[in-house]
């Protein structure tokens, strides 16, 4: 009998220490578009404060095809919904610390936008990586069988005929039961569907034109809200109208609240939980930023104030990151070249990096007090925020340039000189990042 208490009572401890040493060690999964959180940032410690002359030790690289799609990261693999236009889109499954391939699963899915490629980002949960990919197709795969569970077509299922211009671009939402997406098709704006089966549970009406925004939870007065935004039409800045953000119940696709003063013709970057039942909504084409906040009534119905609009501070394609009161967004877009720019909760634009260093539509992630960032470009940042000034601390050219049509290059019939705007991932102290031909995984943590 002594023996088998003083059995439990090791196994108690060994499991107790097991637990402590998982919990030491923050940012080993990044399972979903700007990670944990849906907020650009990671909990990863550690974080190194200066590079090798000739830059971070790239611990491998894997070839990928042409895209914008990023990967995530659990249980020290990385998974990435990579595509061939000719073909489809095939979700591949790489060894976290060789990226070696460990398995893919392809579908048919033909057909090119404007920008060739892949262009979202899946999300993992439980035993599951689920993605929609570049014709809305939606895909519940197995991580251990590799096959699928259920699939779904987000566009054609609610009337989508002709694609948006731009293609699909949803990052899948996990909440709880409920796998969520924007559909924007002629039958339904927004969709949850149950994330075991597929099945339908609740869709919004149609809430306005297309755009590429995935949706967000933003906490307004202690409860979830599902925060989506529509494009709005008739141009661009000023010129434009009929925008629209919208708050949803993400229990039962009941609209909240709204808000009818958004005028951007192509937005992309997913909305900003600012705290206290603030939101801050940005988008490229002089649309610039707008600060809402939410409050709940004595009748329990919501009131939208808007705080303030500055078009100064904005994103063109990933939304900003917040840190100790202060917005960091990369604001390089078809009308203007801002750069890096930092502004205060208050609306107030503390700094522009412009054209010296030049952001155009990179990725950012926050960790350890400190900010990594591609220039969308070639090169990797190492930034210390600061709302005083633009603090580097070290740079590194990792990128290649844009990819190829046959003998075209990508950039060259889009337009730029590059196109390397692909969300980043982090996790066990490794970058993983991407250009328009490979992915790359990089050591920034000790």
């Amino acid at each position: 009998m002594k023996q088998s208490k003083m059995f439990i009572s090791v196994v108690v401890l060994l499991a107790g220490i097991t637990n402590s040493c998982v919990q030491d060690r923050p940012g080993q999964d990044w399972p979903q578009y700007l990670g944990p959180n849906r907020n650009s940032t990671s909990d990863q410690k550690g974080i190194l404060r200066s590079w090798p002359e000739k830059g971070p030790e790239v611990i491998w690289t894997a070839n990928v095809g042409q895209g914008y799609g990023g990967p995530v990261v659990k249980d020290n693999k990385v998974y990435l919904l990579d595509r061939n236009d000719t073909v489809g889109d095939i979700m591949r499954c790489f060894d976290l610390s060789n990226g070696k391939e460990l398995w893919k699963f392809s579908y048919d899915a033909p057909g090119s936008a404007i920008y060739p490629g892949s262009r979202s980002v899946p999300t993992l949960d439980g035993n599951h990586v689920y993605s929609c990919g570049h014709n809305g197709d939606v895909y519940c795969i197995d991580i251990n069988t590799h096959k699928p569970v259920w699939n779904k077509n987000v566009w054609k299922d609610f009337g989508g005929d002709e694609l948006p211009t731009w293609a699909i671009t949803q990052c899948p939402l996990v909440y709880g039961d409920l796998l969520i997406l924007a559909s924007q098709a002629p039958q339904a704006g927004v969709v949850a569907y149950e994330k075991l089966t597929g099945n339908i549970k609740w869709t919004t009406p149609p809430l306005g034109p297309v755009g590429y925004v995935s949706p967000a939870i933003v906490k307004v007065g202690g409860e979830d809200h599902v925060v989506m935004i529509t494009a709005s039409s008739g141009g661009s800045g000023m010129a434009a109208s009929g925008g629209k953000v919208v708050g949803i119940d993400p229990l039962t696709g009941k609209i909240l609240w709204e808000y009818t003063n958004w005028n951007c013709p192509i937005p992309v970057p997913s909305a900003v939980d600012a705290g206290e039942g603030r939101v801050l909504i940005t988008g490229g084409y002089e649309a610039g930023t707008a600060m809402l906040k939410i409050e709940k009534k004595a009748d329990g119905s919501y009131g939208v104030t808007e705080l303030y609009k500055n078009v100064e501070f904005g994103a063109h394609t990933q939304p900003p990151i917040l840190y100790n009161g202060y917005f960091y967004a990369e604001y390089s877009t078809n009308e203007r070249r801002d750069g890096l720019v930092c502004m205060s909760m208050d609306g107030q634009v503390m700094w522009k990096t412009k054209r010296s260093p030049e952001f155009i539509r990179g990725g950012m992630i926050l960790a350890d007090g400190l900010i990594l960032a591609t220039d969308g470009e070639q090169t990797l940042y190492l930034i210390e925020p600061d709302p005083s000034e633009f603090k580097p601390l070290a740079s590194a050219e990792l990128l290649k340039k844009g990819g190829r049509i046959g003998d075209i290059p990508v950039a060259s019939r889009v337009g730029g000189s590059t196109q390397n705007w692909g969300p980043l991932a982090l996790s066990d102290g490794k970058l993983i990042l991407r250009d328009q031909s490979r992915l790359m995984c990089v050591k920034v943590a000790q």
